[in-house]
């Protein structure tokens, strides 16, 4: 054989190609056919991924729906807060009752809430976070009906109370339920559903004054206690939508059923089953298999070092939110404005919707940026921000009572300084002090410390409503706001040295950023993308 022929029989070293000889075994592989093949490959991976992207996309709105059902309770507690401070001054008319009464009709309502926020903690334990959203529904019918029909003011205070037992238990059990079934990477955001419905609430209250105030004394305040019942009545069919909190079914030893509320929350059955595996690992420890038999109350009233950081971090932010004043201002703008120089009823009412139009819009702004920006940006802006407004109110009153200002003046810097402070508060204080009191605590003992800092969230709102008007007549309304002032300031130094950053993590990494020895929150964000899980029970 020549070179030429063994290079034509050898493929030779041109790069053509090897050419077969007649009478062998041919095999050819088309261009087209191969093209047609990777291309048909492609577009199974990419329906894959498009399938997985749908899958994820579902699961995030299916979240959505049921964070926003979860969250509707807390439109009853915005509704009372806004309406009754436009109601309180046709009641006072229609009933006659004095400053004192009036004091604990708005106040009450907070005290007696603590009661439905100790019970909502054991009661979701035993019957689930789903049937107890669905309870507090319940009892604020109840209560609101009462209170619609009620003869004399004995009888309006009990139609209060029970709804304030509902609101305890709706407060409580609504940022425990989003925080269970949210994603880590939306938890945030979703968590601050409850304060954006009670902006909401608040908003439609005011409205609600303003559209019904025209209607004769006897009757309008009855109208408007009545429209409040409205948004309970969604709570019944969102029974149908909402699953159980599957760390509440993890602890009652129902795997399968908890499994299937993660994927389809997650919509990825690979991290479904790791967060179920990491959620096991928390109640497993919730439901006391190690050493540590102490009841829950117990290892709430004697912490750990380690709890007793969380308690501080959780009980100071809900004490805060109410001592810097906000209840008083939304409860009694009317009274604040009037003192600014604004005398019509009509006036106040529709100036009362300015400020609840400016807390619900930057609610909504603080439910953008929680998961961006992270929390303690935001409660520094916050809690900065609504010094210099409650200072600037106080200041502006002052000013305003002794003639050195215009009464046009005097009202503009009233009104600008009230709506700074609720934008202020609607940014920071508002939501995270509800996100971080439900994310921050194990799960062994979330349910119960949940509900002890609603509870001091509630005496504290309690306390200001219902000695704002004697404070005042004491020390004037600037005086009173001066106080919030200095204790807005104090809040700045807590939420620096005692708040931690939790954006991104998830429940178990956050009780893991507890156990850090030093404790330390100054002004740094603790990482923990090295903590394992093993770690938390060998601790």
């Amino acid at each position: 054989m020549g070179l030429a022929e063994e290079a034509i029989g050898n493929g030779g070293g041109g790069g053509l190609g090897r050419i077969p000889r007649l009478g062998a075994k041919q095999k050819y592989i088309r261009m087209d056919a191969q093209i047609l093949e990777e291309t048909a490959t492609g577009e199974e991976s990419n329906n894959g991924m498009n399938k997985d992207s749908d899958r994820i996309n579902e699961s995030r709105r299916y979240v959505i729906a049921c964070a926003v059902f979860a969250s509707l309770n807390s439109v009853l507690l915005g509704y009372d807060v806004g309406v009754m401070s436009g109601c309180i001054i046709f009641i006072q008319k229609d009933l006659h009752i004095t400053e004192v009464q009036q004091e604990i009709l708005i106040g009450c309502l907070s005290f007696i809430s603590l009661i439905g926020s100790l019970a909502a903690g054991r009661t979701s334990d035993s019957i689930g976070r789903k049937w107890t959203i669905a309870l507090a529904a319940v009892i604020f019918q109840i209560g609101a009906a009462i209170m619609t029909f009620a003869p004399s003011f004995t009888v309006l205070i009990v139609g209060r109370l029970l709804a304030g037992i509902g609101i305890g238990f709706g407060i409580m059990i609504a940022p425990v339920y989003i925080a269970e079934i949210s994603p880590a990477a939306t938890r945030g955001s979703l968590s601050s559903f409850p304060e954006i419905f009670i902006n909401v609430g608040i908003l439609l209250g005011y409205i609600s004054n303003y559209a019904f105030s025209g209607l004769s004394v006897h009757i309008n305040w009855r109208v408007m206690l009545a429209v409040g019942i409205f948004p309970s009545v969604f709570i019944g069919f969102a029974l149908f939508v909402i699953p159980e909190s599957p760390r509440w079914l993890m602890m009652q030893n129902r795997v399968d059923e908890a499994r299937l509320v993660l994927i389809n929350i997650i919509g990825s059955e690979e991290e479904a089953a790791e967060r179920l595996a990491e959620i096991e690992v928390a109640a497993v420890l919730s439901t006391g298999k190690f050493e540590n038999t102490k009841t829950v109350w117990s290892e709430i009233l004697k912490p750990s070092p380690v709890l007793k950081r969380m308690l501080i971090t959780g009980l100071g932010i809900q004490c805060f939110q109410q001592i810097t004043g906000i209840d008083a201002t939304v409860y009694y703008s009317p009274t604040i404005l009037r003192t600014a120089g604004i005398q019509s009823d009509d006036k106040l009412l529709a100036a009362t919707v300015a400020v609840g139009l400016a807390k619900t819009v930057f609610i909504l702004i603080a439910i953008l940026l929680i998961d961006r920006v992270g929390r303690k940006p935001l409660l520094y802006v916050s809690t900065i921000g609504m010094t210099v407004c409650l200072f600037g109110l106080a200041t502006s009153l002052y000013l305003l009572d002794k003639g050195l200002v215009s009464t046009q003046a005097g009202i503009a810097v009233a009104i600008a300084t009230v709506c700074g402070n609720v934008a202020f508060f609607s940014v920071g204080m508002g939501p995270i002090s509800w996100v971080m009191g439900s994310e921050i605590y194990p799960l062994r003992v979330r349910a119960q410390a949940s509900a002890l800092g609603s509870v001091a969230n509630r005496v504290s709102s309690g306390v200001v409503a219902m000695s704002f008007l004697s404070i005042c007549n004491a020390i004037s309304v600037a005086g009173a706001f001066f106080i919030f002032g200095v204790l807005s300031a104090l809040s700045v130094a807590f939420m620096y040295r005692y708040v931690p950053e939790t954006r991104g993590k998830n429940l178990e990494q956050i009780e893991a950023l507890f156990r850090d020895e030093n404790g330390g929150c100054e002004g740094k964000e603790m990482e923990l993308s090295d903590v394992k899980y093993e770690g938390i029970v060998n601790n």
